[in-house]
Parts: structure tokens; C-alpha cells; sequence
């Protein structure tokens, strides 16, 4: 398949496919005799793999190791993917944790800021609002 399907099948702009191909993250693709890239069917499914693996906030290295070693044999690194994958999963759970934590924080400050005693000036009110802040 030629750069400009394979672009409007996957969804990628063909200088994302390209970046991806000189990365080493897509296979290379064939070079025709006129020098038109042709690649492989698989390479949809390995766009497919890395666009969805940036949304989930992969780097493009942790992305290389979610990907086939070899495209012919179908073969992957089990070991390592599946460590990639954990990690993110730790990765995203601890952020999941912050955000609750300053979810929680943000929600005290509209408590103190909405809820500040009428004969309490707004300058007394910022002491209140740094005690959460340092909380």
C-alpha cells in the first residue's frame, strides 16, 4: 500500500509515517522502481498500535517495546511489553492518586474561598487558603 492510502486508512499524516519509518517504530517500507515507498498491510496495525499508545501517554521508546521484533515472524518481546505495560499502569494509578489528592485540595479552597466569614477580610482569608495549600 502506498503512503497517501496507508495515511488515509490509519488516520496518520504521511510525515508521521515517515518519522515512524525512520525511527524504526514502522517497518521500512519497499522502495519502488520510482522511488514510491510501498508498505506492508501490517504497517496499518502497527500505526494503529503506536496511535493509540501515545494517547495512552507511551513515549516513543516505551512504544517500541509494545511492538513485533520481527513483522515477518509475528514475533514480540512478551517479557518486555508486558513490563511496559505494568509500568504504565503503576504510572497511572500514582497520577490517578495525585489528582484526587489535588482534586480534594482545589475543592477545600472553594470551601474557604465560597464560605469566608462575612467580618473576615479577603487578605485573612489567603492565610486559610495557604494552610490547605501547604495540607
Amino acid at each position: 500500500m502506498m503512503i497517501g492510502e496507508l495515511a488515509a486508512r490509519s488516520g496518520v499524516s504521511p510525515s508521521c509515517i515517515r518519522f515512524y519509518e525512520a525511527n524504526g517504530l514502522l517497518p521500512g517500507a519497499h522502495r519502488r522502481a520510482n522511488g514510491y515507498r510501498e508498505f506492508k498491510p501490517q504497517s496499518l496495525q502497527i500505526l494503529e498500535i503506536i496511535r493509540c499508545a501515545q494517547q495512552a501517554g507511551f513515549t516513543l521508546e516505551e512504544i517500541r517495546t509494545l511492538l513485533p521484533t520481527n513483522l515477518e515472524t509475528g514475533t514480540w518481546a512478551r517479557d518486555k511489553m508486558l513490563d511496559t505495560l505494568r509500568c504504565k499502569i503503576s504510572g497511572i494509578e500514582a497520577l490517578q492518586q495525585q489528582l484526587e489528592k489535588n482534586k480534594a485540595q482545589l475543592l477545600a479552597i472553594v470551601d474557604v474561598v465560597e464560605n469566608r466569614p462575612n467580618d473576615m477580610t479577603c487578605l485573612a482569608n489567603m492565610g486559610r487558603v495557604v494552610t490547605i495549600l501547604r495540607g
